[in-house]
């Protein structure tokens, strides 16, 4: 038998397990509540360098050098801080060349975006870069163009560029050690030829191996006079198109023999 006492002890004991159980359930059904909320969107970073790349494109969007979705893209893309030396790689969003050894530079990411544009890459067209360099503005065309094949003479640097874009998983890049004056005939005719350094005139085999109706983006001049062109080619000539004054490393090789 049960005692009064022992009764409302139970009656007590009873309380506090009811009590207890629905505390329990509330807090089941907030956590369940919890979970099958959506989690807070969290914006992937590809690298530690993507916020300054942002900028760095933004920039040039506002200035006018970029114009197009793709280019943007792939501006956006391309990892400028894997094509230049260590030493300077905190610089590399900065808009302006750097040293990449040889004696070369990279050229300023507002110079790269602005040929990009003025040759017109897309996934049909072949084109043949001349002074490799690093091998940013190859890494830039890759994803623009069907095939890009571009020509270093500076051995180290066309070795280091080639090594670099096969490690970033570039495939449609082909390189070449050689004189860029001489172009790839084998692979001609081209649907763009782009130069990045300057020779003192055209050199008459990227004439030659442009295709008819295709674009040829080089800076033209001597040492600190020197202008950026575009030419399209019309009926076997070159039709010129001035763009804007520029500064780039001269072209070496055969055509310093050349007046």
């Amino acid at each position: 038998m049960i005692t009064y006492r022992q009764h409302t002890c139970l009656r007590f004991v009873a309380t506090v397990l009811v009590a207890t159980s629905l505390l329990s359930l509330s807090c089941a059904r907030a956590q369940q509540t919890d979970a099958s909320a959506d989690p807070p969107a969290v914006k992937p970073v590809t690298d530690e360098y993507e916020s300054a790349r942002n900028r760095m494109v933004d920039a040039l969007v506002r200035q006018g050098y970029l114009k197009t979705k793709p280019v943007i893209k792939a501006m956006r893309d391309t990892r400028r801080h894997e094509f230049v030396p260590e030493r300077v790689v905190k610089y590399a969003y900065e808009d302006h060349p750097l040293p990449i050894g040889n004696e070369q530079t990279i050229s300023a990411p507002s110079i790269v975006a602005l040929m990009t544009e003025l040759i017109k890459p897309t996934k049909d067209k072949v084109i043949l870069e001349i002074c490799t360099g690093s091998g940013y503005q190859a890494a830039v065309l890759s994803p623009l163009c069907k095939h890009l094949y571009t020509i270093e003479i500076v051995e180290p640097l066309g070795k280091q560029a080639e090594k670099t874009l096969k490690r970033l998983g570039y495939k449609n890049v082909s390189v070449r050690i050689g004189d860029g004056y001489k172009g790839w005939p084998e692979h001609a005719p081209f649907d763009g030829i782009m130069v990045t350094c300057a020779p003192h005139k055209v050199p008459q085999p990227l004439k030659d191996q442009l295709k008819e109706g295709g674009r040829l983006v080089i800076p033209v001049g001597r040492e600190r006079r020197q202008y950026l062109y575009m030419y399209t080619k019309k009926d076997g000539k070159l039709e010129e198109h001035p763009v804007l004054a520029v500064l780039f490393v001269p072209m070496t090789g055969e055509i310093q023999g050349q007046e």
